[in-house]
This record gives C-alpha cells, sequence and structure tokens, in this order.
C-alpha cells in the first residue's frame, strides 16, 4: 500500500504537474464511508473540528482548477446516511424538509454515488426520500447486487459520464452480506446477491454494449485477505481476476488501501472524508487507456472549502441546536475500553436499558464504540451517538440454554487467548492508516459479546468451548441448558451478524426470523428514554447485581498482570 500525507502546500505543489498531463490524464477522487461527516466543527462547545466533506470539497476542488473540471470524476463509496448527527436529524428529525445529503452532494459535483449496508439500514422512508433527491440532481444511486422480483436491479447498476470527451462507465455495488445483518423488512423489494460472479459478468456485457474508454467499478465490500472466505470483504477476491476495469474501488471495512497490478488499480479511500482515494489514468493516442496509477491521500481538517461552510451554515446549526439538548446526569464517567476487561459501567448501563425494555432473561451486548469516552456530568444528546452510534433496533429471540453458552464460547474465542504471552487475542501489525507498527484486535471488538441477567465466569486458562460456566441467573434461579429463554440483544447479531448466532449458537441463519419474540424501537432510543426517565444515572442505578448477575475471567491470579500489559500495548 502506498499512503501519502497530504498536507495542503502539496496541492500547490502538484498542480504544475496535473497541469502538464490535464489533457491526457483522467483524474478520479472516491469517498466512502462517510458516516455523516458532513460538517467540520463540533456540536459542543471544545469539541474539536475534524475532517469532513468540507475537507474534501476543497482538496477536490483544488485537482480541478489544477488539471480542468473535465478531467475529474468525483465518486463515493457508501455508507453515508448513518453513523453522525448531522445525518441522524436529517434522516429522522428533520423529515419534512429535503435531506442534507443530496443538496450537498450536488454542490460539491459527485458524478455518482453507490449505496452502503448503512445506507440500506437507515430504512425505505430514509433511503426511498434520498434517492429520489439524489436523481433530482441527476445523480444516480447505485447498487447492481439488489435484484428485484422480476429479477432485474431493484436501483440502477451503472451509469455513463462524459468527461473530456471521453465516456466513462461507472459501476455500482452494494455489499453482498444484507441479509445478515439487517432485518428483511429493512431492504424488502430487493435480494442482495454475491458481487462473484455478478461484478465481472456486468463489465464484460457493459463494455460490448457501450463501448466506454474507460471502466470503474466501486463497490461497498471491504478490500479482504482475497482468499475468498469473507462474503462481506470481496474486494481482493474480485481485484485478482477482474478484467475489463480500470479502477476498483472498495470500502466498508474503513482501512485506506492502495494496490496496482497491469490492468488495474484498487484504492479504498478509508472513513469519515479523513482520506480520499486517488486513481490517475493515462490515455494514450487512440484514445484507450495506457496507465493507471493510484494513491490514498490524506486531508488536512483545516484545509476546508469556506464557502460551503456558510452555504450549509444553517442545517448546521439546527443539527447542533438539537444534539445539544440536556438528557440527564451521569455520576460517574463511561470508558469504553473498560469492557475489554470484565464488568464495566458503560456495558452495565446497556445490558440495563435492554432487560429493563425487553423484560427479556437475559441481556446480550458488545461496546460498540472503540475507545469512546463519556465525561462525568450534564447529558446533551450529543453523547447518546458515542454511547450508542448504531441505529441498531432492540430484538428478543428465544434460545436455550446450551445456544446462550454457546454464542458467549464464541465471542469470547474471539476476545481473549488460552495464556503464553497474551490474555487477549491481540496481534502487532502496520496501522493500515499509517503503516506504524500497533497493537491490535484480531477480531473486531463489536463481536465481543457478554451477558446480563445471569451469573457467571469464563476461564482463560481452558480451551474453546470449555471456559464459560454459567453458575446461575441473577435472582438465584437455576439455569437449564436444555430450558428455553428470553434473549436481548442488537437486530444485527438477531438477524446474523458477527455469526455469533449461526457459527456459535448453531442456528440455521433461515430460522434465525422464527426465533424473533419482539422487535422493539432503537437501542439509541431507549436509552434516551431510560436516562430522561430516571434523571441521574449512578452504579447503583445501572450496577445492581441483582438484575445483572455478574461474570468476570478467571483465575484473577494469571488474568491481572497480563490484562494489564496487553491493555497498555493496544491503548
Amino acid at each position: 500500500m502506498r499512503l501519502r500525507i497530504l498536507l495542503s502546500a502539496l496541492l500547490i505543489s502538484c498542480a504544475p504537474v496535473f497541469a502538464q498531463s490535464a489533457g491526457n490524464e483522467l483524474h478520479i477522487v472516491t469517498t466512502g464511508d462517510v458516516h455523516g461527516s458532513y460538517f467540520a466543527r463540533p456540536y459542543v462547545q471544545g469539541g474539536k473540528s475534524k475532517t469532513s466533506l468540507m475537507s474534501v470539497k476543497h482538496y477536490v476542488d483544488s485537482l480541478r482548477a489544477a488539471v480542468g473540471e473535465e478531467n475529474v470524476v468525483l465518486l463515493d463509496a457508501g455508507d453515508v446516511l448513518q453513523g453522525d448527527n448531522a445525518s441522524y436529524y436529517f434522516n429522522y428529525v428533520a423529515t419534512d424538509e429535503p435531506h442534507v445529503w443530496p443538496r450537498i452532494a450536488a454542490y460539491m459535483g459527485y458524478d455518482a454515488c453507490t449505496m452502503g449496508n448503512h445506507d440500506v439500514e437507515a430504512g425505505h422512508p430514509v433511503y426511498d426520500r434520498v434517492r429520489g433527491q439524489l436523481e433530482g440532481f441527476g445523480i444516480p444511486w447505485l447498487a447492481g447486487n439488489a435484484i428485484g422480483a422480476d429479477g432485474k436491479p431493484f436501483f440502477p447498476d451503472h451509469v455513463l459520464l462524459e468527461k473530456g470527451g471521453r465516456k466513462i462507465l461507472v459501476l455500482g455495488f452494494n455489499n453482498a452480506n444484507i441479509s445478515g445483518w439487517l432485518s428483511p423488512e429493512l431492504w424488502s423489494g430487493a435480494e442482495y446477491v454475491s458481487l462473484i460472479p455478478l461484478v465481472q459478468n456486468r463489465v464484460f456485457q457493459l463494455r460490448r454494449a457501450l463501448k466506454p474508454d474507460a471502466v470503474v467499478v466501486v463497490i461497498h465490500s471491504g478490500t479482504g485477505d482475497g482468499d475468498g472466505k469473507s462474503y462481506e470483504s470481496q474486494g481482493l477476491d474480485i481485484f485478482q481476476t477482474l478484467r475489463g476495469a480500470d479502477v476498483l474501488v472498495t470500502a466498508h471495512d474503513h482501512r485506506p488501501a492502495c494496490k496496482d497490478r497491469p490492468g488495474c488499480t484498487l484504492i479504498n479511500g478509508g472513513a469519515r472524508a479523513g482520506y480520499v482515494g486517488h486513481a490517475v489514468l493515462g490515455f494514450g493516442k487512440c484514445g484507450k487507456v495506457k496507465t493507471r496509477r493510484g494513491e490514498v491521500v490524506r486531508l488536512d481538517k483545516d484545509a476546508i472549502d469556506s464557502q460551503m461552510e456558510k452555504e450549509f451554515g444553517k442545517e448546521f446549526e439546527a443539527v447542533r441546536a438539537f444534539t445539544v439538548r440536556p438528557v440527564g446526569q451521569l455520576e460517574m464517567p463511561l470508558r469504553m475500553r473498560d469492557a475489554y476487561t470484565g464488568m464495566c459501567d458503560y456495558l452495565n448501563l446497556l445490558h440495563t436499558v435492554q432487560l429493563h425494555a425487553s423484560g427479556a432473561d437475559i441481556s446480550i451486548a458488545a461496546p460498540l464504540t472503540y475507545n469512546g469516552y463519556v465525561r462525568a456530568g450534564q447529558l446533551v444528546f450529543n453523547d447518546m451517538f458515542t454511547i450508542y452510534p448504531f441505529e441498531n433496533q432492540l430484538f428478543v429471540l428465544k434460545l436455550t440454554g446450551r445456544e446462550i453458552k454457546d454464542l458467549l464460547e464464541l465471542s469470547y474465542d474471539r476476545w481473549i487467548s488460552t495464556p503464553g504471552g497474551h490474555v487477549l487475542k491481540i496481534r502487532q501489525a502496520p496501522d493500515p492508516r499509517t503503516g506504524a507498527q500497533r497493537w491490535s484486535f484480531v477480531n473486531r471488538s463489536y463481536n465481543f459479546d457478554s451477558a446480563a441477567g445471569i451469573c457467571y465466569t469464563v476461564d482463560v486458562t481452558r480451551p474453546f468451548g470449555s471456559r464459560v460456566n454459567i453458575a446461575s441467573f441473577a435472582d438465584g434461579r437455576p439455569f437449564d441448558m436444555a430450558a428455553s429463554y428470553t434473549v436481548a440483544m442488537t437486530s444485527y447479531r438477531a438477524n446474523g451478524g458477527g455469526a455469533l448466532l449461526t457459527e456459535g449458537s448453531g442456528i440455521p441463519h433461515d430460522e434465525l426470523a422464527s426465533r424473533v419474540v419482539s422487535r422493539q424501537i432503537e437501542i439509541r432510543d431507549l436509552i434516551y428514554n431510560y436516562i430522561k426517565e430516571h434523571t441521574v444515572v449512578g452504579p447503583s442505578l445501572i450496577g445492581d447485581p441483582a438484575v445483572l448477575g455478574g461474570w468476570k475471567f478467571v483465575p484473577e491470579s494469571v488474568v491481572e498482570p497480563l490484562m494489564k500489559q496487553d491493555m497498555e500495548l493496544v491503548f
């Protein structure tokens, strides 16, 4: 991977080079996983500015000025509608006015956009509205692997652009694993199918039919390892054999990447507008692509388009006013990193809310913010996005005692190692964003589920399958492996996300829907309602052992020194 740190001065130094080659080169700039990062300014006093689409606009306009607007294509690779206060506000609050994202996309001059799984998760009322507004601006929203009942794409799968006298074919596809994460009502009307062999087949078909000068494929799928094992990260699987496409754009995994091979370049622009992907196609005298090169460009959060900031100032102020509303008081800070070592106030809050709202026997939850922090004191609505960043609903499923134990066994196996040098399952590897060596978890921490409502231990010295020992329920009732219990969890988990139910509990994916007892509103809203109801949230309110039960890693003499060492390495 070639990674370049971009300072604002770099654009100036590159301008003569771009200008000299403007006549025979096409520049493709890509964003992906923006997750609502529309605005640079913080919503709360004392917050820090951040990279945003305003940073992207500054970069793209500088490039357009250097090489000519007709020689620049701007594309988005999906997941733009969830993850920030701004997207939440325009998705679910300000529904009687035009959504801000299509207006921003038009203002920035996007040529085409591709849908992501979190765009689908926003629900039909949101993404149908956004799609109509994007199309009103002449911007297609592509998702060629969403197949309708008639066998045709539910969304467009391509657009033919005219740039600098050239025909540029852009194909767009969403993640193939939509049904593995999301409830069927969210993607009703379409079935999301594998990108293999669909992408290659469509490239061949459209090349023959449209005879473009260049082809760009955008997939909201992770770059992956290229081993064919990850249905949600098919990027390298496709890239290794893709023919007829000059550029492949990947996304979803939030990991900047750039790879070249003869005939094609792969770029992944990372997440939250911190980076952009930049590919350059060089054309020969006959009009065919002769050279391809790519890079990942780090953006400067202080280099923004000031006119864009003014243009959308009213929208920013509306979001800010909404998200600084007082919610309640927090007696202690919430440190999300504490969730990796055992029970903590952060997870106690999630578990307490889920049990309170559902009346279930057991709650299953994981840390959803890798290293978030919420200070003690007054909470505002903005803090709800740190506590719970996703729009997951609360589901209640019927599981047997054995299925609950097996789910936990797989969760902890992804989380911990049988002690040698470490107790956490971590590794040292290059940071995909910077290239520097760093320690990190082998697996995604949002799949590190723990349980509440029961009392149990996790013996780190024992092998997978025999670590979890469930003693009883929180109220002293015996826990029966053969009995059935109600279990509260996120809609992501209930629909098969993380495979803890399918691979851990051994429940076939097509059986999951029949296990659902009830569905409730978004968990973030449940947390908000709970805090508003109780006004003050402290350890005694959310840490009652008679409600939560308790769990811990054992033996403590082994765990404590290794846990301290591993946490220092990771953080």
